[in-house]
């Protein structure tokens, strides 16, 4: 029986998904399970999967943004009558909230016909007088816009022509005339208040066969949806939050001790240790584990967070869940498995979902500091930047430490200056001494 292929719900929070890509067209046949279509929603991209057998007998929608549980094609048998389905969908997509948008205004009334101006070349609606005239006066009768009957040009058009070009003709001495005229170039084009010179005439002349050998071009294509979904969301980010930045250096040997004697055991990254750091220090300052609800602060006895990993078009960020509760072995086996889910593009929406702090490293680009921007409804998020090398003077003496950056955004409607600056106080001590974690 044939029936509606509908935009998928992927999460409790998704109200609308938009086509990316088909991978069927109208008359090819699909077994279930078979990926038919691309679906792009605010935090993933999806595909969806034949929930039948049959053949794509109408795409209804071949792209763009489609509210879930919405018709988007019709599946059935290749003989089957879906002459019933089709007016469904038309009577949807003919819904008085479409009409409205077509409210009944009159029509403005027509303007009057514009001066017509001659094509370059062609036949020139004008008396042999008015030609004569614009001979005499040296001036291109087809430059010249008619104001006659159906664009005739008039005497009168010929005079004012000439007295505006008059008026508009640029100063320019003699040599730089006959310069210009050797180059090519149109004095009138040269932005100059006082008399052309020579000089003023090379110098256009150079930089507009720079332009030319340049060649400047600017290329124009459309947001993807997760461009468009980070674009909203940060910049509501930055409109919402009272945001307050803090950095503070830290000595990472012992946590690249720490690194290196679990090498044999486990391949352990510095973000797993550092999230596992965050899991305990989180639960001592709820504060930066909390959220904002209307009035309400909400605080948690749990810690989910959310590791940004870079893709192509854009960034996602799957969620470590209840990390509090896991070894640092199954942080580190978690993040692998999100971030490889991540680049494969097979996260579930319930992976991306429920943080409640962001961790987001870019160390390994080399950077120094930076101001990362909260994962809203989350009132804080940690950057961690590249480690270096550093003389540092210890008793006395001065010595080369591995030392790097951690840089906090925190949400001033709710974290306090001196609960941030403890919070990151307690990771910077549990960073240099690992081992407190043990007690």
């Amino acid at each position: 029986m044939a029936k509606f292929l509908v935009m998928p719900k992927l999460g409790l929070t998704m109200t609308e998904g938009n086509i990316a890509n088909w991978r069927k067209v109208e008359g090819d046949s699909v077994t279930m399970g078979e990926i038919i279509f691309d679906v792009e929603t605010d935090k993933i991209t999806k595909e969806f999967e034949s929930p039948g057998e049959g053949i794509i007998r109408k795409i209804l929608v071949s792209e763009g943004t489609v509210e879930v549980l919405k018709p988007i094609a019709i599946i059935g048998k290749a003989d089957e009558d879906i002459s019933a389905l089709l007016a469904e969908a038309e009577k949807a997509v003919a819904s008085p909230v479409a009409s409205a948008t077509k409210p009944d205004v009159p029509e403005p009334p027509k303007a009057e016909q514009a001066p017509v101006k001659p094509a370059t070349g062609g036949r020139v609606k004008a008396s042999a007088r008015t030609k004569k005239i614009a001979a005499e006066l040296k001036i291109d009768i087809t430059q010249v816009t008619g104001t006659g009957p159906q664009g005739a040009i008039t005497e009168k058009d010929v005079n004012e022509f000439a007295e505006k070009a008059k008026t508009t003709q640029p100063k320019i001495s003699p040599t730089a005339g006959v310069i210009a005229a050797g180059l090519g170039v149109d004095p009138g084009q040269i932005n100059k208040d006082g008399r052309i010179m020579k000089a003023d005439v090379l110098a256009f002349k150079q930089n507009a066969d720079f332009l030319k050998y340049a060649d400047p071009q600017e290329f124009t294509k459309p947001m993807s949806a997760m461009r468009k979904i980070i674009a909203s969301r940060m910049s509501s980010s930055q409109e919402t939050a009272a945001t307050v930045n803090y950095n503070q250096r830290v000595d990472t040997t012992a946590m690249k001790q720490l690194r290196e004697e679990l090498k044999s055991t486990a391949k352990i990254t510095y973000t797993d240790i550092l999230v596992k750091i965050l899991s305990r220090v989180l639960l001592e300052f709820p504060l930066l584990n909390s959220a904002i609800v209307g009035t309400d602060i909400v605080t948690r006895n749990y810690v989910n967070i959310g590791v940004a990993v870079a893709l192509p078009d854009g960034l996602i960020v799957p969620v470590v869940k209840f990390a509090n509760k896991l070894d640092l072995g199954a942080i580190s086996t978690e993040i692998k498995a999100l971030a490889e889910k991540a680049r494969n593009n097979e996260l579930e929406t319930d992976e991306i979902t429920g943080g409640t702090f962001t961790l987001t490293n870019i160390g390994m680009f080399g950077m120094e500091s930076f101001t990362p921007i909260i994962n809203q409804p989350e009132v804080a998020i940690l950057g961690i930047n590249t480690i270096i090398d550093t003389p540092m003077v210890v008793e006395g003496q001065v010595v080369i430490k591995p030392m790097m950056n951690l840089s906090l955004t925190a949400d001033h409607r709710v974290v306090d200056g001196s609960v941030a600056a403890q919070f990151v106080a307690r990771l910077k001590e549990l960073i240099e001494k690992p081992g407190l974690l043990l007690l």
